[in-house]
This record gives structure tokens, C-alpha cells and sequence, in this order.
């Protein structure tokens, strides 16, 4: 038996449809039941922040997908640390074998925001004694319909990278290399355990690209911006965001614009049999969500 956490995300989503379709025994762990019963899967209420209600989630189960919990420090405090940590140590007590855990790209000791968190996440699963496979995408081609990959508040998208590209990756393969994992299907054959992916996009693309597929996928053209971290953090000063957070987010952008978010790999290929949707296709699949959220969410006043 399976257990996904974090099954109304937007890696949960489509992991839950496609172990629905392959008729995979699983079921999801949500916060409100009811709401969760939505999915159109078993479900069971369990939360992160409230340890006294994983044990009656882990019952039966023997893996455990991990993807939970917010990657914002909250005065100071990493949360997703906690939330995963008591998940983690709730699968170990109840004699869960293996967990599928979603990491980040880059995750490392002392890295900032969800890259030193993700890393102090992946070490405690190592020592726990389970077994374990983790998944590290690069960005998500989601942030653009969920407002994350930003725009300007005329609707230029903001380009802090500096003309770098980004492999971005769309969820949909994130979760379907998730589901080769959980059920022991992928395309390398026999399970291995004790592994670490690297997801990425079919290619890496730069803001100008991004903004030319986002004008052909709308019918009308998406301008982008170029925009120091120095900048970008300014304006996020300015909406009252934390300096600690603001920092530490230019520090990445800086991160992203010497490149480390443009390699791409084969490990979709690997796990699925099939190359990752190019984002073009993604856009494609999405276009509904796109046109109704691409610029509802215009951020920040640069």
C-alpha cells in the first residue's frame, strides 16, 4: 500500500491520476477528508504539524511518497523540516519500508531557503533505516500559471537570471517518475533503492524563449524584463517580505543566472520509457489554466 502526501499539490494531483489509471492499491493523506475525497481515491486525514494523527495514516502502509509542507521560513523556523521529519520518523514506527521522497535540485548543507532544508530532510530519511529513492527537479514549468515564475505588473515576465536558461520540468513527469518508483515499474528495470534523480526539461530555455512560447501558447505577446537580484530584492523589501528570505532568494537568483539550473539529464527517460514534455507541450495541456492565471497573479512592482 502507497501513501501520498501532499496529493492536492501539483505533483499530487497527477500522481494520484496516474496510479488511479494503472490501479495501483494507495491512498491519499490530506488535511480536510472531505475535500480530499475529491481526488476520486481513497483518502485518509493526516497532518504534518499534528504527529498524533500519522500513526492511523501509516496503518498498511508499505511506502511512502514525501512531498509536504512549505519551504517559507516562519519567524525563523524551516517548517518543512519539522512537518517531514515527523513524517519520516511516523513511517519508520509503523514499519513502512521505503520512502519516495521530492527533493530540490541543488540541495545541499547550509543552502539556502529549500535547498539546505530539502538536504537536512534527505539526510534524516538516510539514517532512518528505510529505504529510500529521491527526486530532484529542476523548476517547476507550473510557477507560470501559479504566479511563482513572476511577472511584472503589466505582465512582463521578470528575467533575474541574467539571459541564463532554466531546465524547467513539468510536473506531470515529476509525478509519473514518482509513480515508477512507487510501484516498481521504471524503465531501468529491477528496483534499486538508494538513489538520487535529477529531473529536468528536455532542454533549458531563457526568459526570452520562455516569454516567446508563452506569446505563441496565448495568441498575443509576453514581454520580459531584465532584473538584477539587487533590484528584485528591493521590491520584495518593499512588500514586506523578510529580509532573511529576501536575501537568501537573490542569492539563488545569482545562483540560477551562473547556471546551475541549466543542465538537463536523462533521468525522466530512465525512469518512464519517454522523454519529458517540452514546455510548449506543457502549455498546450494547459492552456485553459494558463489564460485564466497567467497574469492574475503579477508580481512584484519592478
Amino acid at each position: 500500500m502507497i501513501l501520498v502526501a501532499g496529493a492536492t499539490g501539483s505533483i499530487g494531483t497527477h500522481l494520484v491520476r496516474l496510479l488511479l489509471d494503472q490501479g495501483v492499491a494507495f491512498k491519499a493523506l490530506v488535511r480536510d477528508e472531505a475535500k480530499g475525497r475529491a481526488l476520486g481515491c481513497d483518502v485518509v486525514a493526516g497532518d504534518f504539524d499534528e504527529p498524533a494523527s500519522l500513526p492511523a495514516a501509516m496503518d498498511g502502509v508499505d511506502t511512502l511518497f514525501l512531498n509536504a509542507g512549505g519551504a517559507q521560513p516562519v519567524e525563523g523556523e524551516q517548517p518543512m523540516i519539522r512537518q517531514q521529519k515527523a513524517a519520516i520518523d511516523a513511517a519508520r514506527a509503523a514499519g513502512v519500508s521505503e520512502v519516495v521522497k521530492v527533493s530540490v535540485w541543488g540541495a545541499h548543507r547550509g543552502g539556502r531557503l529549500a535547498e539546505g532544508a530539502h538536504w537536512e530532510i534527505e539526510e534524516y530519511v538516510k539514517a532512518s533505516g528505510l529505504g529510500w529513492s529521491m527526486l530532484r527537479p529542476s523548476g517547476f514549468m507550473q510557477n507560470f500559471i501559479t504566479g511563482a515564475g513572476a511577472f511584472t505588473a503589466d505582465g512582463k515576465l521578470i528575467d533575474a537570471y541574467g539571459g541564463a536558461g532554466v531546465s524547467y520540468i513539468d510536473c506531470h513527469d515529476i509525478a509519473a517518475c514518482a509513480a515508477a518508483l512507487l510501484t516498481g515499474s521504471h524503465g531501468t528495470g529491477s528496483h534499486r533503492l538508494g538513489e538520487t534523480y535529477v529531473l529536468t526539461g528536455p532542454r533549458a530555455l531563457t526568459a526570452a524563449e520562455t516569454a516567446r512560447e508563452l506569446s505563441a501558447a496565448l495568441g498575443r505577446p509576453v514581454g520580459h524584463v531584465e532584473v538584477s537580484p539587487d533590484d528584485l530584492a528591493a521590491a520584495l523589501r518593499s512588500r514586506g517580505l523578510p529580509a532573511q528570505f529576501v536575501d537568501d532568494f537573490a542569492e539563488l537568483c545569482r545562483e540560477v543566472a551562473a547556471g546551475s539550473l541549466a543542465a538537463t539529464t536523462t533521468a525522466v527517460r530512465d525512469l518512464t520509457g519517454r522523454s519529458p514534455r517540452t514546455f510548449a507541450e506543457f502549455l498546450a495541456a494547459n492552456a485553459e489554466a494558463l489564460r485564466a492565471g497567467l497574469l492574475s497573479t503579477a508580481s512584484p512592482n519592478v
